[in-house]
């Protein structure tokens, strides 16, 4: 047993979702979105380098002393498997473990909305989940593609860097690679999956303008793509995907968006007040005939009216999902307010008034 695991699993038997492991400072978990610090002594670099590089081999080590960070995935068996990074900082060498749940929790279990189960079922197209780090982007795409998995008779290719949520088959023929040990890039794996007879394929992260254009590709000639990014809003989304192009680019790629995008699902996590735990909140934005015209005429500024009024075909803004968590009394106002586009909604609701710098 390696000497990181008794955090490891204590962090699982907490049901936290992060252990920092730094130099120089006791060991923290974040439960429920918290930062607990655990009774034990500061971390010394050299102690803590020897407790760190139990997990890895001499070749991950050498990556690591040459560029100061890596990423890896680590598995307890029957415990838990974690999303690992290294890095470097003024102290000593740091290392940050997210937990990945052993099991997928399902679109029910997660509380998704029916049509995130539908996007499941498309022939072919490109839904984006998108959020800031640690919103739960990977733990909702893992809920959808595990319907797909449940429900069609396919070949699914995910590509990641680490692999996170492991599919076993069941309707679908389902293959993991991860960037590194399998593949250079996710523009190599996702080239290469073309030549794969994929049905889905999911980007773990569409970080580069090669992956974002290798996407769209697949996604308008025929493929289902998932992918992530790390915007907040789908206008945001959109306009991230055009704005990765040079400008003498840009009309073609809003016009191959505007029919390959399927839908944008943009969510920020809460924390919940009536039991332990997290919970979504979500954007949803599908593209319609309207709002495929917006995309390509430019005019991305006019997305969330077009959202606003395709309520009744499953489409909801942030705010209206967060007011729903509101109402519902699973979330407290404060945070409802924070994190909020249109704030003024959400005032009446507080007991104190918010500080300028909210």
């Amino acid at each position: 047993m390696a000497s990181i695991d008794p955090f490891l699993k204590s962090l699982v038997q907490q049901k936290g979702s992060d252990l920092h492991m730094t130099s120089g400072l006791q060991p923290v978990m974040r439960i429920h979105g918290e930062m607990i610090r655990i009774k034990y002594k500061e971390l010394v670099h050299e102690e803590l380098k020897q407790m760190l590089f139990e997990l890895i081999d001499e070749g991950k080590q050498k990556i690591f002393e040459q560029t100061g960070d890596l990423d890896f995935a680590y598995e307890i068996e029957d415990v838990a498997r974690f999303r690992v990074n290294f890095f470097r900082q003024k102290r000593g060498i740091a290392a940050v473990f997210r937990q990945i749940p052993s099991q997928v929790q399902t679109a029910e279990e997660l509380g998704l909305p029916q049509v995130c189960k539908d996007l499941a079922t498309l022939d072919r197209g490109l839904v984006l989940v998108t959020g800031p780090t640690g919103s739960g982007k990977s733990t909702t795409l893992a809920a959808i593609i595990d319907h797909a998995n449940k429900v069609r008779k396919d070949h699914i290719i995910t590509i990641e860097d680490p692999i996170e949520f492991v599919h076993q088959s069941q309707g679908c023929v389902v293959n993991h690679r991860e960037v590194g040990p399998h593949t250079k890039s996710f523009s190599t794996a996702l080239r290469a999956a073309l030549r794969e007879d994929p049905d889905i394929i999911l980007v773990g992260e569409m970080r580069d303008l090669e992956t974002i254009r290798l996407a769209l590709e697949a996604a308008a000639t025929g493929h289902l793509v998932f992918g992530t990014l790390h915007t907040q809003s789908a206008t945001k989304t959109v306009d991230r995907i055009i704005n990765v192009f040079t400008s003498d680019e840009q009309a073609q790629v809003r016009t191959t968006l505007s029919e390959a995008l399927k839908a944008i699902i943009a969510q920020t996590l809460f924390k919940r007040k009536d039991k332990p735990g997290r919970i979504p909140a979500l954007e949803v934005m599908l593209c319609t005939p309207a709002v495929g015209n917006l995309i390509r005429e430019g005019k991305t500024f006019q997305l969330s009216t077009a959202i606003q009024t395709g309520r009744n075909i499953g489409m909801q803004s942030l705010d209206d999902s967060i007011m729903d968590l509101l109402k519902k009394n699973i979330i407290n106002p404060e945070d409802a307010y924070r994190k909020s586009i249109d704030k003024t909604k959400f005032k009446p609701f507080l007991k104190t008034m918010p500080s300028i710098l909210d």
